[in-house]
């Protein structure tokens, strides 16, 4: 019974150790709690973040066999080094053709003015021969006038015998000379108006022949315009500074237009995408201050910023986006995509990172 007594008194004078242990525990945690509580209310976290880049694709803008591949996959190229090149042979078929046609185009285009010329020059001489024969009608008709006039005085004097026959008759014979030389003239004159008008129709479709074989000038050079400029796609270049990624291009192979070759990483910049729950977003703003900690290099903090926030969430834009309208309805905490860019692009470390890479983001709300 004794010994009892003693084993409990034992145990109460050990009760203050448990307790000391016990409120230093509390006091570990209370300080955690309070210091986690106290850093969420100026910052918002997540992991669910990626490095992005520029990938540009490189796309053949003709169709043709390849004829020498000068880049390999992973290779650093920079802005406008040649990556393919396809056989130009047909190409060049196709512009000395271009070429051919623009130079027969030429050719009949000057066949077509100096028809025009001609055409209008022979109007200038037909609108001549019709003055021309004008004023020998009109000569004409004073000389038809006159000589009736002759005639009718040679009448009365034939009928008083002061007159031989042989004198009227002459005046007889040019009065009919003349009329009939009047016909003639007025024939004449009629065919040059005929034959003016024929010469003004050939002008005019002359000068309708100029106008369509200087259309066909224009169009023969837009069609070697276009042969240069598709000969010129034979050769493939870089758009950008970047890295090749991909290269399942082979000599001889035929590609299509529009094919798509392979992808450049261009390097020019990078920046983060994070989607940060719909329930951090309230406090967040463009330009605040961000922290980016790379898995690929832990411990390592890159100072960034805010620059802009999407105008959706990422389940907008997905192939089959949720329809809340049909079927039973679950709410789903909606994540927004935050682009981020760093503050110095430049550093050694970000041009290390790729594309695709895990990041965590810290932004720092206040």
């Amino acid at each position: 019974m004794s010994n009892n007594i003693e084993n409990s008194s034992k145990s109460k004078k050990r009760n203050p150790l448990f307790f000391i242990i016990l409120a230093i525990l509390l006091g570990v945690g209370g300080w955690f709690g309070f210091s986690k509580y106290s850093y969420s209310q100026h910052h918002e976290e997540t992991d669910d973040a990626q490095v992005e880049a520029n990938v540009n694709p490189v796309i053949s803008r003709i169709s043709g066999y390849v004829k020498e591949v000068r880049v390999d996959d992973n290779q650093r190229v920079g802005k406008g080094d040649t990556l393919i090149i396809l056989d130009p042979r047909d190409l060049l078929v196709a512009l000395h053709q271009a070429e051919a046609a623009l130079a027969t185009a030429r050719s009949n285009y000057d066949v077509a003015v100096a028809n025009s010329r001609a055409a209008h020059k022979g109007i200038n001489t037909s609108k001549a021969a019709v003055e021309t024969a004008d004023a020998q009608i009109e000569a004409a008709r004073v000389n038809v006038t006159r000589t009736a006039q002759d005639l009718a005085r040679y009448e009365n004097l034939i009928r008083d015998h002061s007159i031989t026959q042989q004198q009227y008759e002459q005046a007889l014979a040019a009065s009919q000379t003349a009329q009939k030389q009047l016909q003639v003239l007025i024939s004449q004159k009629q065919q040059a108006s005929i034959q003016t008008g024929v010469v003004a129709s050939q002008s005019e479709a002359t000068s309708t022949s100029v106008e369509v074989a200087r259309a066909v000038i224009r169009q023969r050079e837009v069609d070697l315009e276009n042969a240069r400029l598709n000969l010129s796609y034979t050769v493939i270049t870089a758009p950008d500074d970047g890295i090749v990624s991909k290269v399942a291009i082979r000599k001889g192979q035929f590609l299509q237009a529009g094919y798509n070759l392979f992808s450049i990483v261009l390097s020019n910049d990078k920046w983060v995408v994070a989607n940060f729950k719909e329930t951090q977003y309230n406090k967040m703003l463009e330009g605040q201050k961000v922290t980016v900690q790379a898995d690929a290099f832990p411990g390592h903090g890159f100072d960034a910023k805010i620059a802009s926030f999407s105008a959706a969430t990422g389940a907008k834009f997905a192939l089959l986006p949720p329809d809340n309208s049909s079927g039973n309805f679950v709410k789903v905490v909606q994540r927004i995509p935050v682009k981020i860019e760093f503050d110095d692009p430049g550093d050694p470390l970000i041009q290390r990172l790729r594309p695709g890479m895990n990041v965590n983001v810290d932004v720092h709300i206040n």
